[in-house]
């Protein structure tokens, strides 16, 4: 965890204001806020981690400063308009109104909810300290090189700065602790701080056998303790960073590798909303969301469309997921956005820099015409994130089949999003067409960066066909079709080693305020685990049994209760080896083999006219691991009958 000493966080709000509606709040500081006189020589800050979408702060009816943006950190300095000693009114102003040169642009793929709702601190310093207002990044720039089992050549870069009328001579303390608190390495250096601009101090050193940040398997991170002092050793300010010492390398062909060892990129991509508290979750939330990632034998997260709360990016460093971290420049171009694309980017790379778990920076996701505009952007944003950090890759996302589009390769890596059996074509086409990008674009890096369909938990179908009834209100989004999509895709997906990675979309359920779809308002339901967070769909499972080490035995189709075929077909995933099925007691015959390894079907199953008890069974030397479901059959449960249409127009975006 980052931290500063001297801060106090004040108060987390959770305002989601209806679009082009304007919310002030007042006395966001503890009420009457009075400053003692005795901080008079000191600086003080308000830090706000996220207020979307756009903010304006007032310090007694003066404007103390403004910010653009939602997702990202800000910090504004307040002293010079403080009454010391007297009570001060502190007013922010957020409008989550979409405007065309803040992205994103538009509310159309998600929710952009408004107000206040991360985190606020209070900061209080000496005129001379470690930088604050870089962009609200820590003012600690760890960046490593050659790294090894053996050693690791780490810099860390300070910036600082001095508001006294004259030269400083301090003392710069770096310490580098073990996660038991011993001393691993520690530098220190005298420095002359000038009162001119903000000045940045370089300490290079190299680590002796470095204990790895190997993701999942053993995240370990040092504790990296920055302190600023004076000649007489009296800490003027101090910042805690994490290190996870890492070297991270995409293979083509063969995918990433982690300090030399290849590590599966199983993906899903998270918003970071849900139901009844909108953006504006707690850290019990983001535990719980991280939980469910780790229980369905995920590696790897996209944490899109936007820079997420820095508890999320904290807990994947210990966790040891691996991060993609992107900014919201998605859906649709104005040609009035450059600039404020330029400073999210920056400010997502320097809030971040620290972090072990990220190795990607998105730039664009869906971003189209005018494609002369976008392709020179997305350049202009990779050449920036090159800049600020040469040591990770860059990603954008692209909805067109076609790894050539106009506005494509412009960054390290290419993704793609492909929905195909949803918004185009059938579920099997995308077999050929992963052929075909490795025909096609050999010794590129691609990933596939969303795929699903959507998945209502409320409706069910005994029969799918290879396309769904995608779009509309009216339509009818089965959970079993989107199990079977994500069966066959996946069975692909895992046979394919050309594609870096695959992401998911969505590990949860999201709100659409622009879009109601399914039988739901303002819903996406491509989630692997509804809005609320109390169910599991049946892909959930799917994954975990192919991705997670923990056991599964599951048979798919527990919400499908009311049968109207005597005889059906059941599908059970098993990673503990191939399960026996029992319908009523009896033993059912052998299974054959799905898309995966864990993938059973046993065909022509008998169901008795009423209740029927499934139970799934695999023995174990010491025990049996087990599944149990009831189904009702009757012909008359059938449902209407869906007539499908093939859409033959590829994914582009909506």
């Amino acid at each position: 965890m980052a931290n500063r000493r001297r801060s106090a966080h004040l108060e987390r709000h959770g305002y989601a204001n209806r679009q082009k509606q304007l919310l002030c709040r007042r006395s966001l500081l503890p009420e009457n806020y009075t400053p003692g006189i005795s901080l008079k020589d000191r600086r003080i800050f308000l830090r706000f981690e996220g207020v979307a979408s756009t903010a304006s702060v007032y310090v007694n009816g003066t404007l103390a400063g403004k910010h653009e943006g939602g997702y990202s950190a800000f910090a504004i300095e307040i002293s010079p308009l403080l009454n010391f000693g007297k009570p001060n009114e502190i007013l922010v102003c957020a409008d989550n109104a979409s405007r065309p040169d803040v992205i994103p642009v538009n509310h159309n793929l998600f929710g952009v909810y408004g107000g206040i709702y991360r985190p606020v601190s209070l900061i209080i310093t000496e005129k001379a300290h470690i930088a604050i207002t870089d962009h609200a990044s820590p003012g600690i720039y760890i960046t490593q090189k050659q790294v090894s089992r053996k050693s690791a050549d780490i810099h860390i870069l300070t910036k600082l700065e001095n508001k006294y009328n004259h030269t400083l001579d301090l003392r710069l303390i770096t310490t580098i602790y073990e996660t038991d608190g011993r001393v691993k390495s520690k530098l220190q250096n005298d420095i002359a701080l000038s009162p001119q601009g903000r000045q940045a101090f370089e300490q290079p050193l190299t680590l002796q056998r470095p204990h790895l940040w190997q993701g999942l398997e053993d995240p370990y991170l040092y504790k990296v303790v920055t302190q600023l002092a004076d000649r007489q050793g009296r800490i003027i300010d101090e910042v805690t960073q994490p290190l996870g010492v890492r070297h991270i390398e995409l293979r083509q062909g063969d995918g990433l590798y982690l300090n030399g060892k290849h590590v599966p990129m199983y993906g899903v991509c998270r918003h970071q909303d849900r139901l009844g508290v909108g953006s504006a979750l707690t850290n019990a939330h983001h535990d719980e969301d991280l939980s469910l990632i780790r229980e369905i034998g995920a590696t790897t997260i996209r944490l899109a469309h936007y820079q997420q709360a820095e508890y999320v990016y904290d807990k994947c460093d210990s966790i040891g997921f691996l991060v993609w971290a992107e900014i919201p420049f998605v859906n649709r171009v104005t040609t009035q956005e450059a600039g404020n694309a330029c400073q999210q980017l920056v400010e997502l790379i320097r809030q971040n820099y620290n972090h072990p778990s990220i190795y990607v920076w998105g730039l664009h996701n869906e971003v189209y015409i005018p494609h002369n505009y976008t392709a020179e952007l997305t350049a202009e944003l990779h050449d920036l994130a090159k800049s600020e950090d040469p040591g990770r890759y860059t990603v954008s996302v692209n909805g067109y089949g076609d790894a050539g589009h106009p506005v494509n390769m412009q960054a390290d890596i290419q993704g793609i999003n492909r929905y195909f059996g949803w918004y185009e074509r059938k579920m099997q086409d995308l077999k050929p067409w992963l052929e075909s990008l490795e025909r096609n674009y050999p010794g590129h890096h691609i990933m596939l960066a969303e795929y699903g369909a959507e998945a209502n938990i409320d409706q069910q179908n005994e029969v799918t066909g290879d396309a769904g009834d995608c779009c509309g209100f009216t339509r009818k989004y089965n959970e079993t079709f989107a199990t079977r999509l994500h069966e066959e895709q996946w069975g692909y997906i895992a046979n394919c080693p050309y594609l870096a990675a695959s992401y998911l979309w969505n590990m949860f359920d999201f709100c659409t305020p622009m879009s109601s779809q399914g039988g739901v308002e303002a819903r996406n339901m491509k989630g692997m685990v509804t809005f609320d967070r109390k169910v599991r769909k049946d892909p959930f499972y799917w994954y975990k049994a192919n991705w997670s080490k923990a056991p599964v035995v599951y048979i798919t189709g527990r919400r499908n209760r009311n049968r109207y075929r005597a005889d059906t077909s059941v599908t059970v995933y098993s990673n503990q080896g191939e399960p026996a099925l029992y319908i009523n007691g009896k033993k059912a015959g052998s299974p054959r083999q799905g898309t995966t390894s864990v993938h059973f079907i046993f065909e022509n199953v008998k169901l008795a006219l009423g209740e029927n008890i499934l139970e799934a069974k695999v023995q174990q030397k010491d025990s049996v691991i087990q599944d149990c479901i009831v189904w009702y059959y009757h012909p008359e449960n059938e449902t209407e009958n869906q007539t499908i249409l093939i859409k033959e127009k590829e994914h582009t975006g909506l």
